[in-house]
């Protein structure tokens, strides 16, 4: 009896296939670490079918970060029916049981992408900018005014909250509440040194 012949992948599952398997690699190792060799082996594919989909490794290498980024934001995107407080408030914990649970994928992203190519770390500073900006509404909503002390405030805060997310949920296994309960307090206090900058 003959058997079943396989089905093809059209260009677009097999890209997303691909990207998949990279971004499982993500989880489990840094992102350097991962050479088209390793990926080939991975799907089963040759190193020019790689290449023909993502023309070079930077291209591979930004298609899985981009992924696993949009990973992050979409599972973090705030409630807009919830008032302001509340929203970052469930935002955090949304993030912070992303984390607990991508704990390798968050921290390859955070920790790996320094020293990587300026596309791929720009691709995390975008999601940086995102993050800074929902906070940014939810405090202008608060009655804060839009200055741009605020802004660095905000943009430097999502990064320090990046660090602490892996320091003590990654690193430490510190409780999620517990952690946000920390997180909004240096929020605070980072808005109200804002709110007395003379600039």
């Amino acid at each position: 009896m003959m058997s079943e012949p396989r089905s093809r992948l059209s260009p677009e599952q097999r890209r997303a296939q691909l990207i998949a398997i990279g971004v499982a690699f993500l989880a489990e190792h840094p992102l350097d670490e991962l050479t088209i060799d390793e990926l080939a082996t991975r799907a089963g594919v040759s190193r020019a079918l790689i290449f023909h989909y993502f023309d070079s490794r930077q291209g591979v290498e930004r298609a899985i970060v981009t992924t696993a980024r949009d990973s992050l934001l979409l599972a973090s995107e705030p409630r807009a029916e919830l008032p302001p407080r509340e929203r970052v408030h469930d935002t955090l914990l949304r993030i912070a049981g992303f984390v607990r649970e991508h704990s390798g994928t968050f921290s390859s992203l955070i920790r790996g992408v320094a020293s990587g190519d300026p596309a791929v770390r720009a691709i995390v500073d975008e999601s940086r900018e995102l993050n800074a900006h929902r906070l940014l509404e939810a405090f202008t909503e608060l009655g804060n005014a839009d200055t741009p002390a605020l802004r660095v405030a905000l943009r430097a805060w999502v990064a320090f909250t990046e660090d602490t997310l892996l320091e003590l949920i990654v690193d430490r296994h510190v409780d999620d509440e517990a952690v946000v309960e920390f997180l909004e307090q240096t929020l605070d206090g980072v808005v109200a040194a804002a709110a007395r900058a003379r600039f």
